[in-house]
């Protein structure tokens, strides 16, 4: 059912008011904003419509109304007001963008702890590969009699090599023959798509070398698995006492012994092609553990055949329009470090 457009207005201005307050609002406090021209019964009586369709909850020692999951649904992605970053905001991020890290992991685990101490909540970043990675290039190089070095380059432009021992005569002739024949046959080829065919057919081309293509091939799956995997960094998970949601003890000790790496390494990737930035609201959560939070996460791109991703995560009363701003800036300007060592100067916008 379409909403009317004055639903809609107080839906907002509810979500709004929860979002700062984390208190139950009733219509009274709606009706006394500027901007509302209802009475309060009519505001009392779209706030009861809105909670039967799904949108508001009343909780039991309340008159009032927060938002459901479904309501801070319609609110992310058709309510929220765009938030402006003010210039102290803007200097802050570009000031920790600028510095010089030696590790790229560094890179991403600062900015994880820069993005959480900015929203006083948990946040994470990712580095992954970007799609299936595959081998780019072998080179099998002579070494001594009895022994060769294989050489792999994988599409992320890393390189990989081990030491192996010949169980048997073979001679440079024959590893240039082998070399070919995976070049020719394993090259562009995911983890999953090297199968016991692909195996038996570079087997029957191998010629004297044939005995080498397993040892190979296992070298190979290591090293694809190695490079697909994403490196996961999360901190501030204490920062979540501070919010009134987890007050109650056991309740925020549930969820901080239950959120890791791990977990983050799970979420859904829901970001569309068209959109950097995504929100899991709630119940949208694979997790249980996570039902009553949301995360804000947003993509950027790393290069070399990587991509990062930078998250959130709080309770389903965060400020999303803030926290989206910061952590689309992050993305935008986090691609462009990466990309080009430089960064903008800072926004002349002030903060709405």
């Amino acid at each position: 059912m379409e909403l009317s457009e004055r639903k809609k207005k107080i839906l907002r201005a509810i979500v709004d008011s929860y979002i700062r307050t984390a208190e139950p609002v009733g219509s009274k406090s709606i009706a006394a904003m500027p901007d509302m021209n209802f009475s309060s019964a009519t505001i009392r009586n779209e706030m009861a419509e809105l909670t039967s369709m799904g949108y508001l909850e009343q909780p039991h020692t309340s008159a009032g109304r927060v938002p459901s999951p479904a309501g801070y649904r319609l609110y992310v992605d058709e309510l929220m007001r765009n938030y402006r970053l003010s210039i102290d905001e803007t200097q802050s991020l570009n000031q920790a963008l600028e510095a010089k890290m030696q590790d790229f992991g560094d890179v991403i685990s600062q900015v994880g702890k820069l993005v959480s101490q900015l929203t006083n909540l948990p946040a994470y970043a990712v580095a992954s590969p970007q799609g299936k990675v595959s081998v780019k290039r072998f080179d099998l190089i002579m070494a001594e009699s009895n022994s060769f070095i294989l050489v792999i380059l994988t599409s992320t432009e890393a390189v990989q090599n081990k030491l192996i021992r010949l169980p048997l005569e073979v001679s440079e002739q024959d590893l240039k023959l082998l070399s070919a024949v995976l070049n020719a046959s394993l090259t562009d080829l995911t983890v999953d798509e090297i199968t016991s065919e692909v195996l038996s057919r570079i087997t029957r081309s191998a010629g004297p070398a044939a005995s080498l293509v397993p040892i190979i091939i296992e070298f190979t799956v290591h090293v694809l698995q190695e490079q697909q995997h994403s490196d996961v960094y999360l901190t501030g998970q204490v920062k979540l006492l501070g919010q009134p949601e987890y007050q109650d003890v056991s309740k925020a000790k549930q969820l901080l012994s239950t959120l890791d790496e791990e977990m983050i390494a799970h979420l859904p990737e829901v970001i569309s092609p068209d959109s950097k930035t995504q929100i899991l609201v709630g119940p949208e959560h694979i997790a249980q553990e996570l039902k009553d939070t949301s995360v804000v996460m947003t993509r950027f791109d790393i290069g070399d055949g990587m991509q990062g991703m930078i998250g959130v995560v709080g309770p389903t009363r965060m400020d999303y329009a803030q926290i989206t701003a910061r952590l689309s800036y992050f993305a935008e300007n986090l691609g462009r470090l990466f990309g080009k060592h430089e960064l903008p100067p800072p926004s002349q916008k002030e903060e709405e």
